[in-house]
């Protein structure tokens, strides 16, 4: 339950900090945007929803590939 909670709070958290202007943001902040993404990241990954996410992410790159045959 602990980790739910958690990855909301990285959910809202991403969420404002890309709806900031781009112009507004220095090079650390950038960083620490892509590291909060990469731990929401590992913390949906292992879920019912990360795995559903991981399938379409899947399929979609496997009719990418055969459009292109």
């Amino acid at each position: 339950m602990l980790r739910i909670d958690v990855t909301l709070l990285l959910v809202v958290i991403v969420v404002l900090r890309l709806r900031r202007r781009t112009e507004a943001r220095s090079r650390n902040d950038e960083k620490l945007t892509v590291a909060i993404v990469l731990v929401l990241g590992v913390l949906i990954a292992p879920t019912q929803a990360g795995r559903a996410i991981h399938d379409m992410v899947g399929q979609l790159a496997d009719s990418v590939t055969r459009a292109g045959r």
